[in-house]
Parts: structure tokens; sequence; C-alpha cells
């Protein structure tokens, strides 16, 4: 199986309102988000790729129209967390692209969130 993967870069606030009020994600806050989008196929196409980079820019204008500098509460169904994150991009990507095989969502340097069915 080949496997590529790009990454793209957002930053955002949220708020996790359902948790108790002393948690601290209950308070709003904000990250410097890194989305991680996999690609992966048995076999390359006719130039030697999974796809061409060129061909996940829709992803960036997506993240920089609808997720940079927003409020993600406003934005996404559901808790704004790092897993509901990582399942919508990668449905989203998935309607574009058969190849989509994952996508990873990170919040801090040292914490992701990954959506691999």
């Amino acid at each position: 199986m080949f496997r590529i993967s790009k990454e793209f870069h957002f930053s955002a606030s949220h708020q996790l309102s359902h948790l108790p009020q002393d948690h601290q994600c209950a308070r709003l806050h904000g990250h410097n988000y890194i989305v991680v989008v996999e690609l992966a196929a048995a076999s390359l196409n006719s130039d030697g790729f999974v796809r061409d980079y060129h061909e996940l820019k829709p992803l960036k204008d997506y993240i920089d129209g609808t997720f940079d500098h927003r409020h993600l509460n406003d934005v996404l169904d559901g808790p704004s967390t790092a897993e509901n994150m990582a399942h919508h991009f990668y449905e989203w990507c998935k309607a574009r692209w058969p190849e989509a095989s994952a996508v990873k969502v990170s919040e801090t340097p040292k914490t992701w969130a990954e959506y691999r069915p």
C-alpha cells in the first residue's frame, strides 16, 4: 500500500462547555491546530502518484475559509473536540478523494486525535 500525507495549519478558539465548570477546556480558549490528511492506494496512477499533492489545495481553501480564526463552536456540529474535527475532515476529504484513509488533528505539540475507518 502506498501512503501520502499533507499537513495543514489553522488557529481557532473553542469551548467545551458541556464539561464541568472547573475543567480547563470548559473555558474559552484557542489552539494552533495541525491537520494531517492521509491518502492510500494499492497502486500508483499514471503519473506515479497516489494523488498529486496540488490536488489537495481545496482542503487548504476549506480550512482557511471555514476554520481559520473562527470560533469552532459556531462551525462544527457537536463538541469541538479534536476527535470530532478529525472525523469531520475525514468525511470532507473522502467525499472528494476516494483514497482518503485517515485524518489526524493536533491541538498541542504533544496531543493528536485520529480518525481512521
